[in-house]
This record gives C-alpha cells, structure tokens and sequence, in this order.
C-alpha cells in the first residue's frame, strides 16, 4: 500500500497555535478533525506543552499565523517537534501570512538576509507549506528558499468573490504593484478601477496620487491591497480620495496586521467599512479564505513519503 493511502486512511488532525477560528472554519469543510493540545507558561516564562490527541500514524497539520512573528516561532517548533516525536506520518504548516519575506538581500554591508535564515530553520521541522500571498519581491518562488513542498494560495480571488455581489463601486490600486491583481478583481467583480503612484520615503512616509476620478465621485471607492501593516499608504488615499469629493470609501486587504492600532487610524480618517480574509485573527476579518486553503492542503496530502524525503518507496 503506497503511503498517501496510507495516511490518508484517517482524517488529518489539525492543531491551531493562535488562529482558532480558521482551523474551525477547515474543520467544517469535513476534510479534517481538530486536534487537542494543552499550552500554557510556567513562571519564568518558558513554555509547558502536551498533546492530548492521539496523532501516530496521523497527518498532522498546524495552522499558525506569523505574524509577530518572535513571540510565535518557539511555541510552533515545540509543537511541531512534538508531533513528529509521537510519531506523526506528516506534519504540514498552513501559515496564512507568512513572516520573514522582506528581507531577501544585504541591502547594506552586515545585514542580516533573514529571509533566507528564517525559511532554512522552519523547513528542518516540517514536510510541507501552505501560505497565503508571501511578500515575494525578489524571489521568483518560495522554492528559492524553502526546502520543503510549498502552496501558495492567491487572496485575489476571494476579495473579487466578495466585491462581485457589491454595487456602485470604484476599485483603488495605491501603486503600480498592485495594477495586475487589482485590475483581475476589477475584471471579475465587474468593477472599474483605478491605480495610483505612490513615492515612499519611509517606513511611516508614504505620498499617493491617483488620476482624475472626477467620474467616478457618486461611487463608494474601495482601496484594495495585499497587506497593511503601517497603514500609511491606506491613510494616504483616503486623504486623496476626500480631496477629490469622495464621500464612501472602504478598504479590503488579505492580511491585516494593523501595527500600532493602524485599523482604528484608517476608521477614524474616514473609512466607513475595513475587511480582511482570516489569515490574521482581527475583527475585520470578513472574508473566508478557508476553502481556498483547503483546496492546497489536499494537494499537499497527496504526496507519498518519497516527496518529503527522495525516499523510493
């Protein structure tokens, strides 16, 4: 019997580190089961952890966020280390954002690539990743420095799913990266769209400038991004957008970080609606990227041993 049908004879488990209501929204789907684990701090700060689900033989499957990322990374190798000890047959990491992507040259002499350091350590504890749009700016691929079977899956459509049933709306790009996956959404939400410039000074100063949008003045404007941290370049369009006359203006984004209360910023300057997917846990998370999530991880369970290791089975 090859091992996919070996593993795959019972559901996977799937252990949440942080994001519960994601691993509830992929164990609703049926494809999988919860599973139990106990965490909690001893005194001096170090981490307690047991496992309490039966995981031998099992397909174990971890969904962790890495977003701040520092405070995280410890408890997900306990974890997943601890899995693999209690004889797991796999153990997949479904990180929706994935931290550590920014750095990806020694811009300056001395610099840490953490990029490339982060990617190494994390493949030596699991067989397979999932993520949800990685910030790959100069890479071509997760491949470039992950060593395990990687997935991405694109936030894109779900945000079009989610305008598709909305009316009167102008679609914002707040700069020339953003053209081609907001000009798909456009084209599939049936929505016009515009694209701004944007000059960034900073990490907290940003410029943006859209073309004439006098057209467009009655519709409620909905900037679109892949990722607010900060926040600033959002700021910055609403204040444009209200410089023009726009009076409704919204704001979706597959990840949102919203560092330094960045989300209450953005509703105060005018934002009457922020959504999110749930890759990061936050009360703006308005759209499920759950099933686009599954679809990938069925992917990733389809693989025999000898695809982690090079095993001829």
């Amino acid at each position: 019997m090859s091992e996919s049908k070996t593993v795959l004879g019972r559901k996977p488990l799937v252990f949440s580190l942080d994001n519960h209501s994601l691993a509830d929204s992929l164990a609703k789907t049926k494809s999988v089961q919860r599973g139990k684990f106990d965490v909690r701090q001893f005194p001096d700060g170090e981490s307690y952890l047991r496992i309490t689900s039966d995981v031998e033989g099992r397909v174990c499957i971890v969904v962790a966020d890495l977003s701040n990322p520092n405070a995280k990374y410890l408890p997900l190798l306990f974890l997943v280390e601890t899995l693999r000890e209690l004889g797991a047959s796999q153990v997949g990491l479904v990180a929706p954002y994935l931290s550590y992507m920014r750095q990806d040259r020694r811009f300056v002499d001395g610099e840490a690539v953490t990029s490339r350091i982060f990617a190494k350590s994390l493949s030596q504890h699991i067989d397979w990743l999932v993520t949800v749009d990685p910030h790959l700016h100069r890479y071509h691929s997760l491949d470039e420095i992950y060593t395990v079977p990687s997935q991405v899956v694109q936030g894109a459509p779900a945000l079009a799913q989610w305008l598709k049933s909305k009316t009167n709306l102008l679609l914002v790009g707040p700069d020339s990266e953003s053209e081609q996956w907001v000009s798909d959404i456009a084209n599939y939400s049936q929505h016009p769209f515009v694209i701004g410039e944007k000059q960034r000074f900073g990490d907290r100063h940003v410029e943006v400038s859209l073309p004439n949008i006098d057209a467009y003045r009655d519709k409620t404007a909905v900037i679109i991004d892949d990722v607010i941290s900060s926040g600033q370049t959002i700021l910055e369009c609403i204040k444009y957008l209200k410089s023009k006359g726009v009076e409704h203006i919204q704001c979706i984004a597959v990840h949102g970080i919203f560092a330094d209360d960045s989300d209450q910023v953005l509703i105060k300057a005018g934002l009457s609606q922020l959504a999110t997917t749930n890759t990061i846990p936050h009360s703006s998370n308005a759209i499920d990227i759950s099933p686009r999530l599954m679809t990938a991880i069925n992917s990733m369970l389809q693989l025999t041993r000898s695809d982690f290791t090079g095993e001829v089975l």
